[in-house]
């Protein structure tokens, strides 16, 4: 059975499982190419409102399917490179995706799986999850932007702590840290997963892609760039209709139905 990555729909939630059993989830080019094509789908889509990423099983993701890296050591470095462009090509569709994307991890999410589930805008965790940056027990460095995204979180100690020493983390200290949002009953992320998603799927979609974009800015901009970026989506986002529905429903005590 090969890697494969499953799409279905769970109201305006898109739902994507990583499917690799045999090797626990293992990503590869497979699921990359495949993952760039569904966010692309949904992009354009308005029934459509976010996305949730899950393992198949009791496993969120293992990583890197280590007999595959183990064969790549045979073949021109080319070979590895152009399979780590790939995944980064869909980090960051997942990281510049205009909707919320919402990780749901049981099990282990290691070395790549953690990396894909940093990538996410929100994380929900069993609370018998288990994180891992597993890279240095094999002797290799981290991929799928793991050093970006936990320089962007953590204090470089604790950053330097996950990836050198690759020890076990469990969802609890993680929550604890901020990396996580939501820790769920084991069995139940995804459950909890689509109840977030749902959540935000209430919400203005163009309010949430201009506040995906400002968090992206955020850290390589100056104070005043931050606000002029802040000024342009607030003023943008004040003559989109839906703020006419969402002040009007403020002030009338009711439910928007945003567009």
């Amino acid at each position: 059975m090969t890697a494969e990555l499953k799409r279905a729909s769970e109201g305006q939630t898109l739902v994507l499982t990583l499917s690799n059993p045999k090797h626990r989830n293992a990503l590869g080019p497979e699921i990359y190419t495949e993952g760039i094509e569904a966010l692309s789908l949904a992009e354009s889509s308005p029934d459509i409102r976010s996305v949730v990423i899950v393992g198949e099983g009791q496993v969120f993701s293992a990583g890197g399917n280590l007999a595959r890296l183990q064969n790549n050591r045979q073949q021109p470095a080319s070979v590895q490179a152009e399979s780590i462009r790939a995944l980064h090509d869909w980090i960051e569709a997942i990281r510049t995706f205009p909707k919320p994307v919402i990780a749901a991890v049981e099990g282990a999410a290691a070395g790549a799986g953690f990396s894909l589930a940093l990538a996410c805008d929100f994380i929900v965790a069993a609370e018998n999850a288990v994180f891992v940056m597993a890279y240095s027990n094999i002797a290799l460095s981290p991929d799928g932007g793991a050093s970006w995204s936990l320089m962007r979180a953590l204090p470089r100690p604790m950053v330097t702590e996950l990836l050198m020493c690759g020890e076990r983390i469990r969802p609890q200290r993680l929550f604890d840290l901020g990396l996580v949002n939501r820790l769920s009953a084991p069995g139940h992320a995804l459950t909890q997963a689509l109840a977030l998603a749902n959540q935000l799927n209430g919400r203005a979609p163009n309010a949430l892609a201009s506040i995906k974009i400002l968090i992206n800015e955020a850290s390589s901009s100056t104070l005043t760039e931050q606000l002029d970026r802040e000024r342009d989506h607030f003023v943008r986002n004040l003559h989109h209709a839906n703020a006419g529905i969402g002040i009007a429903a403020f002030l009338h005590k009711e439910t928007p139905f945003f567009e």
